[in-house]
């Protein structure tokens, strides 16, 4: 009885002290709810406002569709509490790119037979779905120096108003088929790299987006009851969201830069050139980290997938679709990624869709069709290709087959060009690549990743800041941990010199428009030398775009369709 009774007391004591913290945390009015922090960390002074709702649930007749604004007023004080991830799927394919990564940039001979033999082998199951996972996704992060955000309620109450911090506002990578906002994400090295001049510190933010076939679903019939491009909308509604609500947390709505990598990267890409540049952008600045997206231009294979969805899930119309729990759809989304991707592939993406995307993002910066108002900051790594490039793709026939997998229809004039021409088999020197495997590895490097870069800034006249990470092995995604080092136990494997000295350039570019770094070299301007910085383990400093070639101009013109 004693023992029941001190371990009551105990609990009571706990709870109300919770109950005394929670109450002294802070609270934004939303207007639908009032949301508090649900956690404040005395060393660096940062509160973490979580999961808040920026889009209705997208769930039945609102499913495939663009997202819609939250209504009404929810009168229960939220606090971040419970939070969901959208619905992921990853292609069969991963493990057998990871292990030839692995094996390609040690310089180990890979075997592909005896690669996927020991997976089956290994019989590794599938692992545990995200006990998060829900369509009900639509949330962001605002994390928030404590001196920021009381700067920002002392205006906001005065009624005055103020130059706010500038805002950080990321978008995650995964194929558009998986991922979330907090993976592989904790801020706290930005902020603090943010305040080494002596600034006030940033915002970050980072927000959920549909993925697979619920944000990229596309093709005519979808789009006659429905929207393509449905992740493309919730990330624009997110950073409206933020312009509207910043303020509220000591931020500047019109200090919006967009930090992305890889998909989120590819996904900036898409929103600078939204709508062909006829409808302005909610966002001043940009920084596309390795921007990356396999071209789909094709409504013929648009439709393909969107057939091939609807078989698996045993439907005809996409209103039966809309219809089904969402544990079919889930079910359905996980089978289609992981069984029918092809090789490097995630079937899910950007496309062409007329509206949002009225053509590829390359072909619109080449054609003066986008937002010319942005300030772009854009990086590539120095060996994207390898997880994605099929090792067995290594002489011309295997090329020829792979560029008609990725374009349907594409002529046969056009193949003979790309592999005979433009990437042709020579490996005595003259070309950058020395074997068949190279090659392809270069091709689906400069394709789908590298060249988008010199896209951007050959479009804002050579006005841009441009970087190459080539820390090794600089394969695609390494850079990550360098911009969000010191948010996560230290990691031996990191640069520290290259890993400080990114985050003050990035933290600086979204808050002055200049990449600085203090006591690091200077950031050149990309100019008409083509000056990009390298960050290298071997130093830092200033060299010459190799994206800037006759292949990159060639890709640009989308000729293949």
């Amino acid at each position: 009885m004693y023992f029941n009774f001190q371990i009551s007391w105990a609990l009571a004591i706990s709870f109300y002290i919770h109950e005394s913290v929670a109450q002294q945390l802070p609270q934004v009015d939303l207007g639908y709810e009032t949301h508090r922090a649900i956690s404040y960390n005395s060393t660096t002074q940062i509160y973490n406002f979580t999961n808040i709702r920026y889009a209705q649930p997208p769930l039945g007749g609102t499913r495939f569709a663009a997202p819609v604004p939250p209504v009404g007023r929810n009168p229960v004080v939220q606090n971040g509490s419970i939070g969901a991830v959208c619905p992921h799927a990853a292609p069969a394919w991963s493990p057998v790119g990871a292990a030839f990564t692995a094996a390609y940039v040690t310089g180990q001979p890979f075997n592909f037979s005896a690669a996927v033999a020991a997976l089956q082998a290994s019989n590794t199951s599938a692992p545990a779905p995200d006990p998060r996972t829900s369509e009900d996704c639509l949330f962001l992060d605002v994390i928030v120096p404590k001196p920021v955000f009381d700067a920002g309620q002392r205006y906001h109450k005065r009624g005055c108003k103020r130059q706010g911090a500038a805002v950080l506002v990321w978008i995650h990578g995964g194929g558009y088929t998986m991922g979330e906002k907090g993976e592989y994400v904790d801020p706290t090295g930005l902020i603090e790299a943010s305040t080494v001049d002596g600034s006030e510190g940033i915002i970050f933010v980072a927000m959920n987006y549909r993925l697979g076939a619920f944000g990229w679903l596309s093709g005519p019939t979808l789009q006659s009851n429905g929207t393509a491009n449905a992740g493309l909308y919730d990330q624009r509604l997110a950073i409206e969201w933020i312009r509207q609500n910043i303020h509220l947390f000591g931020g500047d709505p019109e200090r919006l830069t967009l930090l992305g990598e890889s998909a989120g990267g590819g996904s900036i890409m898409h929103q600078i050139t939204a709508y062909g540049g006829t409808v302005p952008v909610p966002f001043r600045q940009a920084i596309p980290q390795s921007p990356g997206f396999s071209p789909v231009p094709s409504n013929f294979a648009q439709e393909q997938i969107f057939r091939e969805f609807l078989d698996i899930l045993g439907v005809a119309t996409i209103e039966e679709a809309r219809g089904l729990p969402s544990s079919s759809l889930i079910a359905a989304n996980a089978a289609q990624i992981g069984l029918r991707s092809r090789y490097g592939t995630y079937t899910y993406g950007p496309v062409v869709d007329g509206s949002f995307v009225p053509g590829l993002p390359g072909k619109l910066l080449l054609q003066g069709a986008f937002d010319k108002n942005v300030k772009v900051m854009a990086g590539h790594n120095s060996n994207e290709g390898v997880f994605f490039t099929d090792p067995r793709v290594t002489d011309d026939t295997a090329l020829a087959t792979l560029i008609r997998d990725r374009f349907a229809g594409v002529q046969d004039s056009v193949v003979d060009y790309i592999v005979n021409t433009l990437y042709p088999s020579r490996y005595d020197g003259s070309q950058p690549y020395r074997n068949g495997l190279d090659r392809t590895i270069l091709i689906l490097s400069e394709l789908i990743f590298t060249c988008n870069t010199v896209y951007l800034a050959k479009a804002y006249g050579n006005n841009t800041y441009n970087y190459q990470f080539s820390v090794p092995p600089g394969t695609h995604g390494l850079d990550v941990p360098y911009t969000f080092y010191g948010g996560f136990p230290s990691d031996p494997t990191i640069n520290t010199t290259v890993a400080l000295a990114l985050q003050e350039y990035l933290t600086s570019f979204a808050q002055n428009g200049v990449p600085r770094g203090e006591g690091f070299p200077n950031f050149p301007l990309y100019g008409s030398s083509s000056n990009e910085l390298q960050l290298n383990v071997s130093g830092i400093g200033t060299m010459m775009d190799s994206t800037n070639n006759p292949r990159c101009a060639y890709w640009q013109k989308a000729l293949y369709y």
